[in-house]
């Protein structure tokens, strides 16, 4: 039975990746009281490669579940699971003592133990020289993520909120009822990412179709299980996959993501409040030899 293209993990694939957001903050900002990620020049709204990575891994077991191998859907970079106790396990669980410096063989044979039990390492990589593995090196992953930026300008804005139950029981005593707080929103924006795919360091972590179905399938879903108050509403709203014949590639990355086009809604006149006030123009006709798309969400 043929394979669909965008599920072959020998060839490349160039991908664009849109979502939105309304009433809520996709990725906050430490360094300015968490107000969302801004290009502080043109003030386009900014979501991070690390966080939309974070939700990949937060979402991609709960889609393998029911899959034939489940156990190859570990996460590797998992909040509350020390990164060196794993690395450790690449070692004990092959057999191979942890006090003696790994040969070549040895190397390949930890870092293959990782590789197939620990999905984000198969698709994202992972810095491994840590601790007492320094010896294990890294892992450079064949799924690359671009940041996230807004298709228009956003204008973030800030809810002061308060809440009737105080934190210290001082407070209380002296007759405070209310503490004060805030956080901030952006009304609606439209995130544009791209997503690369090497087929030649998918090989070398073992990345199968099954990975790329489930990968494809958790960036569909992922927001609807990583709802908050705090983030609003974000839904993805399209995703692009151009896949290619071949490991290197039939045609440049930037001449076939910049077929998928959204015109500004506020250079229309529009402040946008809604995917509806946006139009996604594809141009999928006349694809260089080689190449197909598949509008995996659209």
């Amino acid at each position: 039975m043929a394979i669909e293209p965008h599920l072959d993990p020998t060839v490349r694939h160039d991908m664009v990746f849109l979502f939105d957001v309304a009433d809520g903050n996709p990725n906050g900002d430490p360094d300015f009281d968490n107000r969302p990620r801004m290009d502080e020049e043109t003030g386009h709204g900014l979501v991070t490669d690390v966080a939309i990575k974070r939700k990949v891994r937060d979402s991609l077991p709960m889609a393998a579940q029911g899959t034939d191998n489940e156990d190859r859907y570990g996460i590797f970079v998992e909040a509350g699971h020390a990164l060196n106790t794993k690395l450790g396990a690449s070692k004990t669980e092959t057999g191979l003592d942890k006090k003696k410096s790994l040969t070549d063989e040895d190397r390949k044979t930890a870092r293959s133990w990782l590789t197939e039990r620990y999905a984000d390492i198969r698709l994202f990589g992972a810095v491994l020289n840590t601790g007492t593995t320094k010896d294990l090196g890294q892992i450079y992953g064949p799924v690359q993520v671009t940041n996230a930026r807004s298709v228009d300008p956003v204008m973030p804005q800030h809810h002061a909120i308060t809440r009737i139950t105080q934190t210290k029981q001082e407070d209380i005593d002296r007759g405070e009822t209310t503490e004060m707080g805030g956080k901030w929103t952006v009304p609606y924006a439209l995130y544009r990412a791209e997503i690369y795919y090497s087929a030649s360091r998918g090989q070398q972590t073992g990345v199968d179709s099954t990975d790329l179905e489930l990968f494809y399938r958790t960036l569909a879903m992922m927001f609807d299980h990583d709802r908050s108050s705090t983030r609003g509403t974000m839904t993805a709203r399209g995703l692009y996959v151009f896949s290619h014949d071949n490991a290197f590639g039939s045609a440049p990355a930037h001449t076939l993501l910049n077929r998928v086009d959204i015109p500004s809604a506020v250079k229309a006149g529009k402040t946008p409040r809604g995917f509806g006030d946006y139009t996604v123009n594809v141009a999928d006709d006349d694809l260089p030899r080689g190449v197909t798309m598949t509008k995996v969400v659209a």
